[in-house]
């Protein structure tokens, strides 16, 4: 439905059976739980889906093997079926990840990881080899059923060597085993939201729009862009705000009604570099590795860059959180220290991120320590208005047990039954998955006339649904667009079927063109020309927003108007927007 429809739908009819506040994965994964079952439900966003902390994951999806020191089991093993699930229902999307753990020990962090087990200890030490196995011993067993992957491997010294020479020399050994990553989170969130939004007209969502309690203690869902506030009236919230859950209880509750505070987040920050030596360097596999301060690290081929991180920091305010100097320091310290002959240079580094952590709040010095698992509270206001269902804590690959776990709560308090499951459900192209994907690919390609790179393009970036675009690229007359391998069509699919309000849900979500470091500068006016014209912006609303993304571009993410500029050289490829010929 269009944004007016859905406000004009709210003021005809403001009863809601359940209103989700938080359109990140989590919020997403609720909505499209409740929407399958039948439920009215309306989503609602302050900012733009996937905007906050779900758009600054490490872009893994795993199990959590160093939460096995917190005793975290329970959530170990949860993660590792839901990653499982994930390979198998999003396979367009996320993929096996052979990751390589650097040891430099044998025995150390045995006796650490012991007394940290049982909470005596809260400081990380080095993990020798002895402890690591352990692990993952630990992650095949509770993998053994299902043997997805391969199980783990140790190398010797000159064998870890031969495969990685530029590691450090005073590596011991290494481990292998597999877990998985995510190309394209943001696009996988917004395929679940129309996943929910496609199973009942009940259901809806709205972005850049705030649910706020008014002072008579009812609720009004008030739009962001137009200006409009619709009341509603909902039997059951959900807070699903993730580090905003304080926040957004703030605007739900009178003064004196306000829970506690639940959340107590940290900070993560990571960076894209290009690198050609880096990139080689990993030989296809994730690096995962402890700094000198036992702080674990990855770095890992991500879209033809490399990804590196993270920190982990307490933070207090989640709307102001970026990748800061010091970070950025440590970061490229930690590089340094596991392949100590490569060098990196400041303009190698296109792209940085950060993210608010949802963890429950924790009064442990040592951040590694605040459990990663996940859980729901009910919070019954004292004023008679509907209770509020808070999501707390959450990892990515958790999203949609955590989802499950929360529509089963407002489904046992709304009196109403589960008839859909979500265990096995594909999510958007990772549906009719090919088990051959070239003759897939030949296939569609000739029945639209499109060459068979154009479609491999699509395919890479959509999945199955590369049909529906194909579809609509050849609809009409298309062109390609400056230096980014999309075109003129696909973009304007983009923006008039996925609630593109601004040109960061464009360039930073929609897309990956800004993460992936191949975003320039004509490409960014291309677009937005594109976007002002659908969106019939006078030439002032134009400028304001470029202004306003390159502000955000340069303050959250690293990459000001020169660096985009640089990258107007153009590429060796371009996007084929022309027809198969023969």
């Amino acid at each position: 439905m269009e944004r007016q429809e859905i406000l004009d739908g709210l003021r005809q009819s403001p009863k809601v059976d359940v209103c989700v506040i938080g359109g990140g994965i989590n919020g997403i994964s609720v909505f499209r739980e409740l929407a399958l079952q039948g439920l009215n439900v309306l989503l609602v966003e302050k900012h733009d889906y996937c905007s906050g902390a779900s758009s600054a994951l490490s872009r893994m999806v795993h199990g959590g093997l160093r939460y096995l020191e917190n005793g975290e089991f329970k959530l170990v093993q949860e993660s590792l079926v839901e990653r499982d699930r994930l390979l198998r229902n999003a396979p367009h999307y996320v993929a096996p990840l052979p990751t390589t753990v650097p040891v430099f020990d044998i025995f150390s962090g045995l006796g650490n990881g012991i007394v940290r087990f049982l909470g005596l200890s809260r400081r990380p030490s080095r993990r020798g080899a002895v402890a690591i196995k352990a692990g993952l011993s630990i992650y095949d067993f509770l993998t053994r059923k299902r043997a997805m992957m391969p199980r783990h491997q140790f190398r010797g010294r000159r064998t870890t060597l031969e495969k990685w020479p530029a590691l450090h020399p005073g590596i011991k050994s290494s481990a292998t085993y597999f877990d998985a990553w995510v190309s394209h989170p943001e696009r996988l969130g917004i395929e679940l939201l129309q996943d929910g939004l496609s199973s009942k007209l009940g259901a809806a969502a709205l972005n850049y729009a705030e649910l706020r309690r008014t002072e008579n203690g009812q609720y009004r869902v008030e739009d962001q862009l137009g200006g409009a506030s619709v009341a509603v009236e909902p039997a059951l919230i959900i807070n699903a705000t993730g580090g905003w859950i304080d926040i957004a209880n703030q605007s739900l509750f009178s003064p004196d009604a306000r829970p506690a505070p639940l959340m107590g987040g940290t900070k993560g920050s990571h960076l894209i570099i290009d690198n050609d030596a880096l990139r080689d360097a990993l030989a296809d596999h994730m690096i995962y590795y402890e700094n000198e301060d036992g702080r674990i690290c990855i770095l890992f081929p991500y879209l033809g860059k490399v990804l590196v991180g993270s920190t982990d920091i307490r933070v207090d305010d989640p709307e102001t959180v970026r990748c800061e100097a010091d970070e950025r320091d440590y970061i490229l310290q930690s590089l340094a220290f596991v392949l100590p002959d490569i060098k990196i240079k400041p303009e190698e580094i296109v792209f940085q991120f950060a993210g608010v952590r949802p963890l429950p709040a924790s009064n442990d010095s040592f951040t590694g320590r605040i459990p990663r698992d996940h859980f729901c509270t009910v919070v019954e206001p004292k004023d008679g208005g509907p209770p509020v269902l808070c999501m707390i804590g959450g990892k990515w690959t958790t999203f949609r047990s955590f989802g499950e776990l929360a529509a089963d709560m407002a489904l046992e308090r709304l009196g109403r039954k589960r008839r859909v499951t979500t265990t096995d459900r594909p999510m958007g192209g990772g549906r009719a998955f090919p088990t051959n994907a070239p003759v897939w690919l030949a296939s569609v390609a000739t029945a639209k006339g499109l060459s068979g790179l154009r479609m491999a393009e699509l395919f890479s970036r959509y999945g199955t649904d590369a049909e529906v675009v194909a579809n609509f690229i050849i609809a009409g007359a298309d062109m390609a667009m400056p230096h980014a391998g999309y075109s003129v069509r696909e973009l304007l699919l983009l923006i008039r079927d996925e609630a593109v309000e601004h040109l960061d849900d464009l360039l930073l979500r929609r897309t990956t063109l800004a993460v992936s470091g191949e975003l320039s500068l004509d490409m960014m006016d291309a677009a937005l020309d594109l976007l002002a014209q659908e969106k019939r912006w006078a030439p002032a609303q134009r400028a304001s927003e470029r202004d306003r993304f390159l502000t955000l571009l340069t303050g959250r993410h690293g990459v000001d108007e020169d660096m985009l500029s640089a990258r107007n050289e153009p590429r060796s490829t371009e996007c084929d927007t022309t027809a198969k010929s023969g």
